[in-house]
């Protein structure tokens, strides 16, 4: 069966949210939801690029401003399973790191091109206050846990 250029292209581009909202699988690792879930929202490892994870998960000392560190199994277990599910993972190309340069090790999702398509000029200073910060997914984004990231 041939697919149209159209059809590949959309295929490639799947994990693209749009801005009528569109489902990210959502963080299904026990551990990864349990330690990250502690102090912020379990992101889904698709919004982030492999090497990303890799730099968040060996800096933990200093996660944000914050000591995260972990004991090393768990930290493993975790950051395997990030780069395994992540963007860019298994050789996937994916939407998200559109004009994201190869060299470049993106630390937070509300940094990434697409995020600040989105968002930018979109929240206002009232949204914005309530939730706390742009980091803060499920302030507006009621599904968000779920992968669900619709207004």
């Amino acid at each position: 069966m041939k697919l149209s250029l159209a059809a590949t292209l959309a295929l490639v581009a799947a994990p693209v949210l749009a801005s009528e909202g569109e489902y990210m699988p959502p963080v299904t690792h026990d551990a990864t939801k349990a330690e990250c879930s502690e102090c912020h929202m379990a992101y889904p490892a698709g919004f982030l690029p492999q090497r990303s994870w890799t730099a968040i998960m060996t800096t933990l000392d200093d996660h944000f401003g914050e000591n995260a560190t972990l004991d090393e199994v768990s930290r493993a277990e975790i950051e395997a399973y990030l780069v395994q599910n992540a963007a860019d993972a298994g050789g996937r190309s994916s939407g998200l790191l559109y004009r994201v340069s190869p060299d470049e090790t993106p630390l937070r999702i509300s940094e990434m091109p697409w995020f600040r398509s989105e968002h930018d000029g979109e929240v206002s200073s009232r949204r914005l206050q309530k939730a706390g910060s742009m980091s803060n997914c499920a302030a507006c984004h009621r599904g968000a846990d779920r992968g669900i990231f619709e207004d």
